[in-house]
């Protein structure tokens, strides 16, 4: 594995890859940072460059658009690539909230660091820290999951693999699926304390909270409209299991701490981050002393 640091970016010669998020319902989530980044670039890569030029019309921006979503990725990347590598500096949005998450972007991200083109993350809107830090559930440690699939046995499925995590989970879901997805979080975890969020931002913004049996119920009474963020509390009952597990771990040298949490499934840099959280070091220390460096 090879270090990889961007430098300040200050004097590069390259252009810029700027992430820019865009409202999640709201107009005015968007940041006056924001705004002038879209209107300084040389271009913005629009998921939907229709419903961008919507968001570029209120605010009276005028720079230039291109089409960069799902679809075209592949093609249009390495185009992105090389208009970044002739000092062009681009903004990328998605058609709300952060680019990459549960949205294009990230393929870009990555051939861009890559090329050693400088990546700016610019501040913004997100669903799910939104409803998370309003929902009532325990806002850390809480862990991302994004939109389910689709097909009932691979969705619980994966609802099963979550199903002994301890941090609080949260899913995306969109109205057409909403009620079916609740219904097999029900099968999977039960009765657990869980929230939904809709319309996050707008004039009918509407949490409802309860055990998963009430938001079943809840979405059987009511006409399911706008994009739905799903809470789920996380299984406390696995708690003291991952603490003992934790303290096993810990008794091993450095090294071997991460390799043991490497062969259980983490990433490596998932591994290196939780010893060094466990044993108080550096994260960098426990990256130099695992590579050996």
């Amino acid at each position: 594995m090879t270090l990889q640091t961007q430098m300040s970016f200050a004097n590069s010669e390259s252009g810029k890859l700027y992430l820019v998020p865009t409202p999640i319902g709201n107009l005015e989530d968007m940041t006056i940072r924001a705004i002038n980044v879209l209107k300084s670039v040389d271009l913005i890569a629009a998921e939907d460059t229709r419903n961008t030029q919507k968001l570029l019309n209120h605010f009276e921006i005028k720079t230039k658009k291109i089409s960069f979503h799902e679809h075209n990725t592949e093609s249009r990347a390495p185009e992105l690539i090389e208009k970044l590598k002739a000092g062009l500096t681009i903004a990328q949005v998605s058609d709300a909230g952060m680019p990459s998450i549960s949205d294009p972007g990230h393929e870009l991200v990555e051939q861009c660091i890559a090329a050693d083109i400088p990546v700016i993350s610019v501040p913004g809107a997100s669903a799910g820290l939104t409803s998370l830090i309003a929902s009532g559930l325990k806002p850390q440690p809480f862990l991302f999951y994004g939109f389910l699939k689709r097909k009932p046995k691979d969705q619980v499925e994966e609802l099963q693999n979550l199903a002994d995590e301890y941090p609080t989970l949260i899913f995306y879901e969109s109205p057409y699926r909403v009620k079916k997805t609740l219904a097999n979080m029900k099968k999977v975890f039960g009765n657990r304390q869980a929230a939904l969020g809709r319309e996050l931002t707008k004039k009918y913004e509407e949490y409802v909270r309860g055990g998963i049996d009430d938001l079943v119920k809840w979405t059987e009474d009511n006409q399911m409209r706008g994009e739905f963020v799903i809470l789920v509390a996380g299984n406390t009952n696995n708690n003291e299991k991952t603490k003992t597990e934790y303290d096993e771990i810990k008794k091993l040298p450095v090294e071997e701490q991460v390799q043991t949490l490497i062969d259980r499934g983490n990433k490596p840099n998932a591994a290196i981050k939780q010893v060094a959280k466990l044993n108080q070091l550096v994260r960098q220390d426990v990256y130099n002393q695992f590579h050996h460096i």
